[in-house]
């Protein structure tokens, strides 16, 4: 995000007129949830003021996202709890679909119309696009996170929303659990659903997003919003 994240967290950095995290936090909230935590690292100190329970990660420059969720661990053990990446923007209709879905150890959102979002943010949606592809019956991941050769390997985009379940927590760990300590470190949240899936081919159920969101990775992405009139796709 070059300057615009050297004074702020990228969950700080503005679109519309407010923060990422007001976005969220007005979806979730409308949704019905009341009991929100935030992962802090950088600059946590400008998070405190939004009066949410922190865990904090010390080794944020050292770990990636699953490593910082572990944070979390006295929540996610114990509860079902909804995980939302922090750069990004969704509607409230999207979580109420991912708390109302069926049960299932994870459950994730995703776009099925992602590719004119895709070609949007970049001249070759392939450059960032990774490999999701749903059971016979369109109801579970069975791969998620590789590289795509082709479009056809791509039948939705993960969006960072997820719903665990205790169980699926534990599942989790125990992926965790068998890296070492590097690879821990380097653990990012795709490939540690991969490595779930391709112990359980129903651990992740595939919900479909309800109306617009959009992840924000580059100033290019904010100009790409910022030009959509608020509320679209």
């Amino acid at each position: 995000m070059g300057t615009r994240t050297e004074k702020r967290p990228k969950c700080l950095v503005e679109l519309h007129g407010a923060p990422l995290l007001a976005h969220q936090l007005t979806a979730l909230r409308a949704a019905g949830i009341a009991e929100i935590a935030v992962v802090t690292g950088y600059l946590r100190e400008l998070i405190q003021p939004w009066g949410l329970v922190e865990f904090y990660n010390p080794r944020w420059e050292e770990t990636n996202m699953v490593s910082s969720l572990a944070c979390a661990q006295a929540w996610m053990a114990d509860t079902p709890c909804l995980v939302s990446y922090s750069d990004l923007f969704y509607t409230a209709d999207t979580v109420r679909a991912l708390i109302a879905a069926p049960d299932a150890p994870i459950a994730i959102s995703y776009d099925p119309d992602w590719l004119a979002l895709w070609q949007a943010r970049f001249a070759d949606p392939l450059d960032d696009a990774e490999t999701f592809r749903l059971d016979a019956e369109r109801r579970f991941v069975i791969e998620i996170g590789n590289r795509p050769a082709t479009l056809s390997a791509i039948e939705g985009q993960y969006m960072g929303l997820l719903r665990f379940q205790p169980s699926g927590w534990k599942r989790l760990q125990e992926i965790r659990a068998a890296c070492t300590e590097q690879e821990r470190d380097r653990l990012h949240m795709t490939g540690a659903l991969q490595r779930m899936i391709a112990r359980d081919p129903e651990t992740v159920l595939a919900v479909p997003c309800q109306g617009p969101w959009g992840e924000i990775d580059s100033p290019e992405d904010l100009g790409v919003f910022e030009r959509k009139p608020r509320g679209s796709s």
